[in-house]
């Protein structure tokens, strides 16, 4: 454990204030509502700002100190002395649009430490804390001041010392991708050297992780670093220390301007967010992160409505389509729009995506210079664009758009505008973005400031021509949709299409399990599940290689949309596969909006177990998926409204199932005469799952 040598931090402060403030001494400590939770506010020998924070009187982030490397100027950090101290408390409801619920308690306590230099140029810094029950957030404020009108930050040096070497779930950090496998270490053991994916195509710093990442204690406390509200501003990351137990903030830099971030003073960054529980369910139901973000700019949602999607993709990664028009496999036809129109209308799913309908996909990766490629407004001509939509509408089927920028921002941002407003004429309300390749202009990453700025450009028109953004090849969420919820949901992992075709396997059996417990705690993700089809080796011909079988079972695949929270689920597998099968009644049956969710039981990487009621029904729904192991869950139903009786109707693995040699074995189940006191008992087999809808008697 580390420690730093403390100035008498009390009678520094009570020195100043007592000439001050009349004798009045501020506090340097700050608790959650609960009391549980306490953070230490201190100053180093050398005057350096510092923090530590304890749960349930026992610390899990000793002292760690806090600065900044600028560029043109000295560091700011050391030589500070304590102004002010402020205290205040703030508790609110508010409501989620959309969401994993709909009520959401904000209830806090603050603390603002105004510091100055105590030397030339003598510079304010403001660090302001904030303890919610459920962790703990804290950003750097720089007020208006003579003399600093610009700041040029070359890195953030915050740092979170840990007290032990927890076990940790963490992907490497790439400056231009978030689709890495997850690994499952000690913090000692954390090593990053090639460990790249099928996508990297940036900077990937040695031994430094993305965020959020999970740590558990030798004593059962969890703890997952991430940020909030990252606007105008680098990404974070965290380079890792591992004999000392030590994360240290990485600021995604440009390589073009040759720093991290650029600022007019005033501004304040973005939260540096721990979430602390003693559960690891806890994680999940926390609120943390979008709390800390600002109300809602957009005042009325009503045109958005959350939904169950298929699509012209999944056919594209099997190799049996493609998204060009040129060789005669094109994909994205009237016809076969149509088609699944037909089959979403039958079905009762709410619309459908379709990529490659525009111009350009004939050379939209691998180029030097991709600028100019897409337009967004321009269809093949075997796509009539309008009269899709005019049939959609009249089967009750809405379209969402496509549109792969191949990362030439500039592009982009010169057509938004008139392919929104194209959008807006023919009423279709959402689009998938996606970024594939490097960053134009080169020497920009997708994580960097240049691109968090472009994204928030891309929701802020979409506000304008009420188009919700689903954002693939992203930026990490923090919990801007509070702030702009037209950002219903962004890939940002190892989705769907690795399973399909990434040269290490696919995503392992324990992806989701651990994804559970850290990416879907910064957000909704669009994973796109519903692949029946587990064994792919029949495919892979527009690939020119064998595709990757399904490392889970197909009673794990139906249970993700319960597990994963989106407002927006695709059913990616065709027509054709999917037939009749018994589980395709779930899909049509499970919400994809709700009330509340509890997470019953889970580890990270290991298993998990949620339960959803969806908004304006009395319907809920429970998902459980494991990791190779097999294993018992049982399922307390204590979630359900006193004196109700339900009816449970259960997709499961069969006796047989197993992900490896038997991954379509299924089981379905009816139990009856159901309270608030029952319980469901669940057979996981390895790599398996299960889904159950639950239902007030009688409906």
């Amino acid at each position: 454990m580390r420690h730093i040598k403390l100035l008498l931090l009390t009678l520094l402060v009570c020195g100043f204030w007592s000439c001050n403030q009349g004798g009045a001494v501020p506090p340097t400590s700050l608790t959650s509502p609960n009391e549980q939770i306490k953070i230490d506010f201190l100053l180093t020998e050398e005057g350096q700002p510092a923090y530590a924070v304890s749960f349930k009187g026992k610390t899990v982030v000793d002292t760690s100190t806090l600065g900044f490397d600028l560029r043109d100027m000295p560091a700011l950090g050391k030589g500070m002395e304590i102004q002010t101290v402020d205290v205040s408390q703030f508790s609110e409801t508010w409501e989620m649009p959309w969401g994993e619920q709909r009520e959401v308690i904000n209830n806090y306590k603050q603390m603002t430490v105004s510091l100055k230099e105590t030397a030339a140029p003598n510079r304010m810094l403001n660090i302001i804390f904030k303890a919610y029950d459920d962790g703990i957030g804290f950003r750097y404020d720089f007020p208006a001041q003579a003399g600093l009108d610009t700041l040029i930050i070359m890195d953030e040096l915050t740092q979170f010392q840990m007290t032990g070497d927890h076990r940790t779930w963490w992907h490497p950090a790439d400056w231009d991708c978030y689709e890495l496998q997850y690994y499952d270490t000690k913090i000692s053991e954390i090593d990053t050297t090639g460990k790249k994916g099928d996508n990297t195509a940036g900077f990937t710093p040695e031994h430094a992780v993305n965020t959020p990442f999970t740590m558990k204690t030798s004593d059962g406390v969890y703890l997952s670093i991430h940020e909030a509200n990252l606007t105008d501003y680098a990404g974070m990351t965290a380079k890792v220390d591992t004999a000392n137990l030590l994360f240290t903030s990485d600021l995604v830099a440009s390589r073009r301007y040759g720093w991290s971030v650029k600022r007019a003073v005033p501004f304040q960054t973005p939260w540096r967010t721990i979430q602390i529980a003693d559960r690891a369910g806890d994680l999940i139901e926390s609120n943390l992160i979008v709390n800390l973000n600002e109300p809602s700019v957009i005042e009325d949602m009503s045109w958005f409505e959350p939904t169950k999607y298929m699509g012209i993709w999944w056919e594209m990664h099997l190799g049996l389509n493609t998204w060009k028009y040129e060789g005669g496999q094109h994909g994205a036809t009237t016809e076969r729009a149509k088609t699944l129109i037909d089959y979403c209308a039958e079905k009762g799913f709410g619309a459908i995506l379709v990529e490659g309908w525009n111009t350009g996909w004939e050379r939209w990766i691998g180029f030097p210079d991709r600028e100019g490629v897409f337009d967004f407004v321009t269809p093949y001509p075997d796509y009539d664009l309008k009269e899709v939509v005019r049939y959609g509408k009249e089967k009750g089927v809405g379209i969402i758009m496509h549109h792969e920028t191949s990362a030439a921002t500039q592009t982009y941002d010169k057509m938004r505008d008139s392919a929104f407003r194209m959008m807006q004429e023919l009423g279709i309300r959402s689009v998938k973005t996606g970024y594939v390749g490097p960053i134009q202009p080169e020497g920009e990453y997708h994580h960097g400031q240049y691109m968090v700025n472009h994204y928030r450009r891309v929701l802020k028109d979409g506000a304008k021509y009420q188009v919700a953004i689903n954002a693939h090849e992203p930026i990490k969420a923090t919990g801007i949709r509070r702030t702009y919820p037209n950002a219903i949901a962004r890939e940002g992992v190892r989705g769907q299409e690795f399973n399909a075709w990434a040269n290490d396997g696919g995503n392992k059996t324990s992806h989701l399990p651990t994804v559970a417990f850290t990416r879907l705690l910064g957000g909704p993700l669009d994973y796109t599940p519903g692949a029946f089809l587990r064994k792919l080796e029949d495919f892979g011909k527009g690939h020119g290689r064998k595709l990757n079988d399904l490392n889970t079972t197909i009673g794990h695949e139906i249970a993700l949309y319960v597990v994963i929270n989106s407002p927006i689920q695709m059913i990616c597998d065709l027509p054709e596969h999917i037939g009749n099968h018994p589980f395709l009644e779930f899909i049509q049956d499970v919400g994809v909006n709700w009330e509340t969710t509890k997470a019953l039981d889970g580890e990270p990487g290991d298993y998990v177990v949620i339960a959803r009621n969806e908004r304006g029904t009395d319907k809920w729904f429970v998902g459980a998926i494991t990791d190779e192991t097999g294993r018992d869950v049982e399922v307390k139903l204590d979630f359900l409204e006193p004196g109700k009786t339900y009816n449970a109707k259960i997709y499961g693995d069969g006796d047989n199932a197993h992900y490896e040699t038997n991954p379509d074995d299924y089981e379905v189940s009816l139990q009856g005469d159901l309270t608030n006191e029952s319980t469901i008992k669940l057979t996981l087999a390895p790599g398996g799952g299960a889904a159950i809808s639950l239902l007030p008697a009688g409906e």
